[in-house]
């Protein structure tokens, strides 16, 4: 009985998340009118905290003000794209701020990148101009020749401490502006719901980084619905944000919750187990948005005396897994913890909107789970071609049905973006979203007969480390550059005590005695992301091929770097090492006792 009331109370929460439909494309409803209805109403009130500094609404909207228009003054225009290569701090939210005030597509870069996959998206995404924060300047400048944006007026350089000059090859963005021309644009009227945002780079399941398209709507949509039936913040609330702004979890979720509402957002350049009890007192973070990484990390440290009676009593994030999420829920005592699954390019959100544990929750989209030979990475059909649906409770591929209210926005690149689409699933001429993840229904009790999902695993050629989606062939196209490696197998595998997994790649050499692995580390090193290096490297006899020469993965994957499976020789990189070395039986004692530090 009492569950069957605590329920009823929960409706009232339901319904319009229920009942929301997709905002009028044709409506001013973007992010910047939503930041500037904040500022009527609550002006005053912080709007971010972040280490010395707190900037309230209206100091925020001027700064995006005059940072607006001087971009206009310079040549941006509606549906212009603009990189943003910056950590987490003020100037982020204003760059992004301004940008969307001018209808201008922000192409948020993730701040782990250099190199090739640098290259790949600037250019990719056909950007006019670069702001740059001062911290990520010389990643830039190492790459500068090879990129198409040119000439100093270009690359607006943002400051940050003082250990950072500004370099030749760029302008000083916070010494041009005109901070005293801050009043609302006119431009400002003419953003719609229909309008690009931005531009989030996501692995998806093959190749290079893509950009998925998120157009104003999705960032609104996801915003109410969130901060109505997920956080139940209002503008007295503050938001902890530890999460890159550059990806939808922190963005979406995080800062556009935030704004939506009037709350204040305490952000920090990067997650910090120690100290995060002590900032979520001192800035009265009442809501957290998180992954379930962060969620590990809290739970194993030992108990201080900074985590009691602490002021969080709500939290909306992903990843959050069953083995941690009672007793993070208990030790922590927070309330409410309400695990969503999407993706950035998706058509559709989860979300565990009756506080369930152990759940992504439901969705109103129309959904199916598909049975999937996992083994053979292939949908099994029925003899007349088409899908076949899974059983109650059994693992299946997720693929949700794209319709009016279930917008598919996809890529830029036209033909990833068909992909994703799987065409003839049930019938003739009907088109779903591939999630390329393995999902199961679950009981969790009385739910006003919907059905609550829960997150198995990721199938295919990506996998999921330190947060970040990683392309096993982008990652095998860098090993396969190095001169000594003809065809790398990369699969992810996994680590006792981690979220995700780990990074692994198995490739041949045809002489191992003499192979410099100092060399090979640096290549590694230099080309790929810390999140995409791999953590074990095995060198086997041959590669193991299908018929179609695609590379067999799961006899790898289930040895994982288990060296009592076989005798082949791996090699890993240590936490605190940028060199890859042997892996013997004391450190692989470590790793599997989780003393290694993962």
């Amino acid at each position: 009985m009492k569950e069957f009331i605590r329920m009823l109370g929960e409706l009232k929460y339901m319904i319009p998340v229920l009942r929301y439909k997709w905002p009028d494309l044709e409506s001013n409803t973007s992010l910047a009118h939503t930041f500037q209805n904040s500022t009527d109403k609550f002006g005053e009130r912080p709007f971010v905290y972040f280490e010395d500094e707190t900037w309230t609404y209206s100091q925020a909207n001027k700064a995006a003000n005059s940072f607006a228009r001087y971009l206009s003054q310079n040549g941006v225009k509606h549906g212009d794209r603009v990189v943003l290569f910056m950590e987490n701090r003020p100037y982020y939210t204003i760059s992004l701020l301004a940008l969307n005030k001018l209808g201008a597509i922000g192409v948020l870069i993730n701040t782990s990148l250099t190199g090739d996959p640098l290259i790949h998206c600037i250019n990719s995404s056909d950007s006019t101009k670069c702001i740059v924060g001062a911290e990520r300047a010389n990643p830039l400048q190492e790459v500068l020749d090879q990129i198409n944006i040119k000439e100093k007026d270009n690359f607006l350089w943002v400051e940050d401490t003082d250990e950072y000059v500004l370099p030749e090859w760029a302008t000083d963005l916070k010494n041009t502006i005109d901070f005293t021309d801050d009043d609302n644009l006119e431009e400002t009227n003419l953003v719609k719901a229909k309008d690009v945002a931005c531009y989030i780079f996501t692995s998806g399941t093959t190749g290079v980084p893509k950009a998925a398209v998120l157009p104003n709507a999705k960032l609104i949509a996801a915003a109410t619905n969130i901060t109505q039936a997920g956080y139940r913040i209002n503008h007295e609330d503050c938001m902890y944000n530890c999460l890159p702004l550059y990806h939808s979890t922190g963005l979406m979720l995080g800062l556009c919750g935030a704004i939506h509402v009037g709350a204040a957002s305490y952000i920090k350049r990067k997650f910090s187990a120690s100290s995060f009890w002590k900032d979520a007192h001192k800035y009265n973070t009442t809501a957290f948005v998180y992954i379930g990484e962060l969620c590990r990390y809290l739970d194993n440290q030992d108990p201080s005396e900074a985590e009691l009676n602490n002021p969080i009593t709500s939290m909306v994030g992903n990843g959050l897994r069953p083995d941690v999420w009672d007793s993070f829920k208990e030790r922590f005592d927070v309330d409410r913890i309400i695990e969503i699954y999407g993706a950035s390019e998706g058509n559709a959100l989860f979300m565990n909107l009756f506080n369930k544990n152990k759940t992504i929750g439901m969705t109103s989209a129309d959904v199916a789970l598909l049975e999937y030979d996992v083994a053979e990475d292939k949908i099994l059909k029925t003899e007349d071609g088409f899908s076949k649906k899974t059983s109650d409770h059994e693992p299946g591929l997720l693929v949700i049905e794209i319709g009016p209210n279930a917008v598919f926005n996809g890529y830029t690149d036209k033909a990833a973006s068909e992909k994703k689409i799987l065409r003839n699933v049930f019938k003739e001429g009907d088109a779903w979203f591939n999630t390329g993840d393995l999902i199961k229904t679950v009981d969790v009790g009385f739910a006003f007969g919907k059905e609550h999902y829960q997150f198995v695993d990721r199938v295919g050629d990506t996998f999921r480390w330190r947060s970040e989606n990683v392309s096993t062939n982008e990652v095998g196209e860098i090993l396969n550059g190095y001169a000594d490696v003809n065809m790398s197998n990369v699969y992810g595998v996994e680590v006792p005590g981690c979220e995700g997994r780990a990074g692994m790649a198995a490739f041949s050499l045809e002489d191992a005695k003499n192979f410099n692995w100092t060399a090979f580390s640096e290549h590694v090193e230099n080309n790929l992301p810390k999140y995409a290096r791999p953590v074990f490297i095995r060198i086997i006899q041959e590669m193991d091929t299908t018929g179609t020469f695609k590379l067999k993965k799961n006899e790898l994957r289930e040895e994982s770097f288990n060296l009592h499976k076989f005798n082949d020789v791996v090699y890993c990189l240590k936490p605190s090492s940028s060199t890859y070395e042997a892996l013997d039986q004391d450190w692989l004692q470590k790793i599997n006792s989780c003393e290694a530090g993962y």
